[in-house]
């Protein structure tokens, strides 16, 4: 575990900002000498006093499966991986965080990120049991969370995602894209998803200004099993548990979707080529698929990319919107895959109960965290940044 102080600065920055509550605008002058006038917003802070705890989760096995050859996925080395995770750093330092919290893996991703850089930053790495499998970024979360974090920046994919709901159901989540078939997470550079996570970290945005309550799949079957998905569920048919590939067309017989996009890869497109439902909509979709070994002489059909660089061809029934909290009934036998992982064997008879409903995780959103700390002028008047690669000089760096 590695510490650095915080800021010597950090006492002449409490002053530069203020709490933005007053009714009257902020008239400044630009640089063209033209005014602009920054409105007062009563819930955004402008001050540094909020120095809040990230922490940054890295599955350093996503982006690397199996998957990749049966389709044309790209890899995600390890040093993508650690460039990431050293760019979220610099964001979240940039905009107001003072410690971060990272959980040491198998590959010292975490820990070679942080070796070189000279930030007032604090940097803390837990040292816990390592099994190679979804359990480690659960641990990683709620280790954060007993260490007083809040929000979390997490590396990987729609599993990833998946993992840490399932033990912190209300976590306030940036999920960042480095696995295959990703839906959940976003596609975007590190940097800024770290500045976005640092704002609502350090309480210098409130986390409704940057985030929203994701939509969320519960199962419960008849067995007693309980689980839940952020994007799909599938019913598969003479498939098997614990296989890695992507879902066969052949072997589909229903699918419900928190998000049906068209613009998607995976099972997602199956229903957003159909029946389109972002993650802003209160609603679901349900697509009654056409298990068996030649689709196209059975009826209407649909092609869908099924992974990158992969077409399919998708035997289709019906495509059906599912108002949130209302009750899918699905009954076996198959087996229930949940974000691509396959989990629960459905006995012949046996039912499952599925229901879409908005009590997941707050997604930070980067886009939107950026354009309210622009409008609240929460990078203006900052004082010194403390990082020798932007020319940074004096004792303090």
């Amino acid at each position: 575990m590695r510490r650095r102080e915080p800021s010597q600065a950090s006492a002449a920055l409490r002053v530069v900002g203020e709490i933005l509550d007053r009714s009257s605008a902020i008239t400044r002058r630009d640089r063209s000498g033209v005014r602009s006038h920054l409105r007062a917003r009563r819930l955004i802070v402008r001050s540094m006093e909020h120095h809040g705890t990230l922490g940054i989760i890295v599955n350093p096995h996503s982006g690397r499966d199996t998957r990749r050859l049966f389709a044309r996925a790209g890899t995600s080395t390890i040093e993508d991986k650690r460039n990431q995770v050293t760019r979220i750093v610099v964001g979240a330092a940039a905009s107001g965080v003072q410690k971060i919290i990272l959980s040491r893996d198998a590959f010292r991703i975490a820990a070679t990120a942080t070796d070189a850089l000279a930030l007032k930053v604090e940097i803390e790495l837990l040292d816990l049991p390592l099994t190679g499998r979804g359990r480690d970024s659960q641990n990683a979360a709620l280790a954060m969370r007993d260490a007083g974090c809040r929000t979390i920046v997490a590396l990987g994919g729609d599993g990833t995602s998946r993992a840490i709901t399932q033990v912190w159901r209300d976590v306030t989540l940036l999920p960042l894209s480095t696995g295959t078939n990703n839906v959940f997470p976003f596609e975007g550079e590190a940097t800024i998803a770290g500045a976005a996570a640092g704002l609502i970290a350090s309480g210098r945005l409130p986390r409704d200004a940057g985030a929203r309550r994701a939509k969320i799949l519960e199962v419960c079957c008849q067995n007693g099993r309980e689980s839940l998905a952020l994007i799909d569920a599938a019913l598969l048919i003479d498939d098997h548990p614990g296989s890695l590939l992507q879902a066969d067309p052949k072997k589909l017989s229903r699918i419900l979707l928190t998000r049906a996009e068209p613009a998607s890869v995976g099972l997602s497109p199956v229903g957003g080529l159909l029946l389109p439902c972002d993650a802003e909509d209160d609603f679901a979709v349900e697509v009654r698929t056409r298990p068996g070994p030649d689709p196209e002489a059975s009826g209407k059909t649909l092609r869908a990319p099924i992974s990158p660089g992969l077409y399919q061809t998708v035997g289709v029934d019906s495509a059906e919107r599912v108002e949130l909290d209302r009750p899918v009934e699905w009954t076996g036998p198959g087996l229930l895959a949940f974000d691509g992982d396959r989990e629960i064997v459905l006995a012949a008879g046996e039912r499952a109960t599925l229901r879409v409903v908005r009590q997941g995780p707050w997604v930070v959103d980067p886009k939107r965290s950026l354009r309210a700390a622009a409008e609240g002028g929460l990078f203006l008047d900052l004082g010194h940044w403390h990082d020798h690669r932007s020319g940074a000089t004096g004792s303090c760096c």
